[in-house]
């Protein structure tokens, strides 16, 4: 049983965003986790102009929404760049890459949840 799955999760998950601190994975991204259960998790991301993210792939499905900024993504091998209200899926085990070309809001949904990312 993970750890996520161990934790005594309430049917509702509550998360004020002055109580959630961002911390720094990498340079140039900050990252915080907001609302999760086991299943799902949303993530907060701010990447800062010229930040590249390793090229990567997880198990988990990942559904991506571009708040600000202006961002290029590498998916499979297809390249493509999105901008605030844009959004896209990539499903679990695609190789995936990321680099901002200005500063740059994402929340991303990752089912299951990452348990990676738990501070």
């Amino acid at each position: 049983m993970s750890s996520l799955q161990k934790r005594d999760v309430p049917s509702l998950m509550r998360v004020r965003s002055r109580e959630v601190v961002f911390f720094t994975p990498e340079p140039g991204l900050k990252r915080r986790i907001l609302a999760h259960n086991a299943n799902m998790m949303l993530v907060e991301h701010h990447m800062e102009i010229g930040w590249a993210g390793a090229r990567h792939s997880h198990p988990h499905d990942q559904l991506v929404y571009v708040i600000s900024g202006h961002l290029k993504f590498s998916c499979a091998d297809e390249e493509f760049e999105v901008r605030a209200g844009d959004s896209f899926v990539v499903r679990g085990g695609v190789e995936h890459q990321a680099w901002a070309f200005e500063p740059s809001v994402v929340l991303d949904v990752f089912t299951p949840a990452r348990e990676d990312y738990m501070p």
